[in-house]
């Protein structure tokens, strides 16, 4: 039988978010579940395997894959149902997580759960399970989904499921490999005000860390810290801790004029260009000064203070610079992030800061949370702690890089970690593997039902085994 060819036109070099793992594919754009159903039948006459792919937010390549048709769902985008009197969105897949509160916040809702950034597809933040900064107190967006509708890749009929259903925890989570979501109907947060109240509290070391998420975990809205990965000694640990809660305020504060970020930085400078200073000073001398600079600034203006911001500037930390990632160019950057149960997570984290200096590799960016245990196949939760640490790669450091996140990884598989896939750029197999549980069997059922011909891929599923 003669394979048929796909258009050449159609190929294009796709890269994470993160920019250290590239791949061509021949990329598709669907506006309909029809259009989305002639690429599946197209990528079987081909012979290909067909890898999904949101606003491309994943940090490694869990949304690339090596001349495999790409399934860009970004065209499928819109907002099919809004009820203010409930607070139930129903959207296509490729509507972003800015297109959802956009049209939601005027009305009083919130998304539930939001990443660091606006842009990722509910698709792909299904498909890989988002947290936020309230991962502690609400857990992870897949828990606020009232239903999705998931496309088999066979072409058959769209499914819906929802939470009681016994393959909704597999598909959500499932990494894009267990069907296509395709449409998703989500129960967002009533919101006092378009504002939080965000407190700052500096810490001097892991102790005032630990101190201050469980002395707000009962009653922030959300929490999260900044840990300064160059500081040794006694100050390993050091960093600036924030609280937010939901503030009462004036319905204009709920108006898109509101949340919108300034276009530039100190009001001079556009935000477009601030990628090139940040490049010049993305070393590790420069960052040293910034990361002790920023400590000191926080212990200085923000130590026990209390400011308002809205939802938008505090949610969405990674916009304010456009294109920051390309700081990292050439070579991008890695993201190391592992969740340690609450019992092991200072004595591991402190264990990895140790091995990244000991490396010569510090982070330039180090982020903690506090998060909770849940139901999903392929889950990172844990009742416990995360701490991301941003590595930069270069042609002369990436073997070291990744020796360095793979030491990170075990140390906190030993202690009974876990990882997110969103993250993921190296994790080893076996190593995930071990770290899942029986997540791997409960994809697999999903698979069975929703990918029968196992057509669904990515480089990330094949470097880990999952398929």
């Amino acid at each position: 039988m003669t394979r048929r060819l796909l258009p050449l036109e159609t190929i294009r070099g796709l890269a994470g978010f993160g920019g250290a793992q590239r791949a061509d594919g021949y990329v598709f754009q669907p506006t309909t579940v029809d259009e989305a159903r002639e690429v599946l039948a197209l990528a079987r006459e081909a012979g290909r395997r067909v890898v999904l792919r949101g606003s491309g937010r994943s940090y490694g390549d869990a949304a690339i894959a090596r001349e495999a048709v790409v399934l860009d769902l970004c065209a499928m985008n819109q907002v099919v149902g809004w009820d203010p009197s409930t607070g139930i969105l129903e959207a296509e897949a490729g509507a972003t997580l800015g297109d959802v509160w956009r049209r939601c916040l005027p009305d009083g809702w919130w998304p539930p759960v939001v990443s660091g950034t606006m842009f990722p597809t509910l698709g792909g933040a299904l498909a890989m399970n988002i947290h936020g900064k309230n991962a502690y107190r609400v857990g992870t967006l897949g828990e606020h989904v009232r239903s999705i509708d998931v496309l088999p890749t066979d072409g058959g009929e769209v499914v819906r499921l929802g939470p009681s259903d016994s393959l909704f925890h597999s598909v959500v989570s499932g990494a894009g490999l267990a069907g296509l979501i395709v449409g998703v109907r989500l129960q967002l947060k009533k919101v006092p005000s378009g504002d939080v109240r965000v407190r700052g509290v500096s810490c001097s070391g892991w102790k005032d860390q630990f101190d201050a998420f469980d002395r707000y975990r009962e009653d922030a809205d959300y929490m999260v810290s900044w840990i300064d990965c160059f500081a040794r000694g006694h100050a390993r640990g050091r960093g600036l801790f924030h609280a937010a809660w939901y503030a009462e305020g004036p319905s204009a504060t709920l108006l898109e004029a509101h949340q919108t970020l300034p276009s530039k930085v100190l009001g001079v400078v556009p935000k477009s260009e601030t990628w090139r200073f940040l490049k010049l000073l993305n070393r590790r001398g420069c960052m040293r000064l910034v990361n002790a600079a920023k400590h000191a600034a926080g212990r200085i203006f923000e130590h026990g203070r209390e400011g308002r911001q809205s939802l938008v500037a505090f949610s969405f930390l990674l916009d304010y610079v456009p294109g920051w990632e390309r700081a990292y160019a050439p070579g991008g950057f890695i993201q190391v992030q592992t969740f340690v149960p609450a019992a092991e997570a200072r004595r591991v984290f402190d264990e990895q800061i140790q091995m990244q200096q000991r490396a010569g590799l510090e982070s330039f960016l180090g982020v903690m949370k506090r998060h909770r245990v849940d139901e999903f196949a392929l889950s990172h939760g844990v009742d416990g702690y995360s701490l991301a640490l941003d590595f930069k790669v270069t042609r002369a450091n990436r073997a070291r890089v990744e020796a360095l996140a793979d030491g990170l990884h075990k140390s906190a598989l030993a202690a009974g970690g876990r990882f997110y896939l969103a993250k993921d750029t190296v994790l080893d197999g076996a190593d995930y593997r071990l770290s899942i549980g029986d997540g791997l069997e409960r994809l697999h059922k999903a698979r069975e039902r929703f990918d029968p011909d196992g057509i669904l891929t990515s480089a990330q599923a094949e470097r880990l085994g999952l398929l």
